[in-house]
């Protein structure tokens, strides 16, 4: 339950909001659900539901329409590309598909290992530097802009060797 596990984090997020408007709690909240499992389980949306005294419908609905919202656990990275018509004139499409096929999985996959889910996703505003991926993992996003399949797969090979390291 996130309420005995995060009691101080929740009270804290709340306070920022006025009472009178404390669904605006709703992202920060999902956030702080997903961070330690890497996604969103129906208890918790449950929960933040009733915390927000809002219906749980809505509040999944935003899992869907974020992609930085996850509600089921994939890979230990998330590997999300851009394919969005700019993205895809300059390569993003072959890109993925080359990447995929590398990592021995298809567009929405995740690695036979649990290490690597890959995605497509709209618009990471890098149009210019395509083919660009983002990178969501424990300690935050990070971009990565101007990638050829080599680059991208020593990418991935780092964030594997942190992991061991770990």
């Amino acid at each position: 339950m996130l309420a005995e596990k995060y009691q101080a984090e929740i009270d804290q997020i709340l306070k920022k909001f006025p009472p009178e408007e404390k669904r605006a709690a709703v992202l920060p909240l999902l956030y702080l659900a997903q961070r330690e499992g890497g996604h969103i389980t129906q208890t918790e949306v449950a929960e933040i539901a009733a915390l927000l005294d809002l219906d749980a419908t809505q509040v999944g609905g935003l899992i869907g329409f974020y992609t930085l919202l996850h509600d089921k656990p994939e890979g230990k990275i998330r590997v999300q590309i851009c394919t969005d018509l700019p993205c895809a004139l300059r390569g993003a499409e072959t890109f993925a598909e080359e990447l995929c096929e590398n990592l021995g999985i298809k567009l929405g996959e995740t690695t036979d290992d649990g290490f690597v889910t890959v995605e497509e996703v709209m618009c990471l505003a890098g149009c210019d530097r395509a083919p660009m991926f983002q990178v969501q993992e424990p300690t935050g996003i990070h971009y990565h802009e101007h990638q050829t399949l080599e680059t991208a797969l020593e990418i991935i090979e780092e964030y594997r060797k942190r992991e061991s390291d770990a």
